[in-house]
């Protein structure tokens, strides 16, 4: 036999994958977000996902600050997980934009209002609206393009052999 039939495929665990991309799009769209917030971009803050649950001027302080993003990155891995679920299969980037899409749409017009997490569109300035539209579609790109590209084009890797 050859090295190269003796060469052994190893094949990347899904979950723990999902997990790290779950987690890098909440710390990375995460700190966009505060960026987002700080220069005025968006009126809605990081921790705008456990704002029912605390006083408003507690994420106005470095540990609601954190708590926020933390939050947002435990999100983040949840939804990576339901991509994973289901349309890993999905190659092209426009169905993780629609994914992104589809969570601003629950969260910024159904979930959000009604729990206080967001105030009603009609509510929301422009701007506001516009830069968290955006922040989803490229979130959603991430999770949905990094999952779709690792299990549908470089699913296994092989072992280099030996000489």
């Amino acid at each position: 036999m050859t090295s190269a039939h003796t060469a052994k495929k190893k094949q990347t665990n899904r979950w723990v994958f999902v997990l790290y991309i779950g987690f890098f799009a909440g710390l990375i769209w995460g700190a966009l977000k505060i960026v987002e917030n700080y220069f005025k971009f968006t009126t809605i803050g990081i921790g705008f996902l456990v704002e029912p649950f605390f006083k408003h001027d507690f994420f106005n302080t470095w540990m609601g600050l954190f708590m926020g993003w933390i939050t947002f990155a435990l999100f983040s891995i949840f939804a990576a997980f339901i991509y994973m679920v289901t349309m890993w299969k999905l190659r092209s980037p426009f169905w993780g934009i629609g994914y992104g899409a589809l969570w601003w749409a629950i969260i910024y017009l159904i979930v959000g209002p009604i729990t206080g997490m967001v105030y009603w569109i009609s509510e929301l300035e422009l701007n506001t609206i516009i830069s968290d539209v955006c922040l989803f579609l490229v979130w959603g790109m991430f999770i949905g393009y990094s999952i779709a590209i690792e299990y549908t084009s470089a699913r296994t890797t092989e072992a280099i052999p030996k000489t």
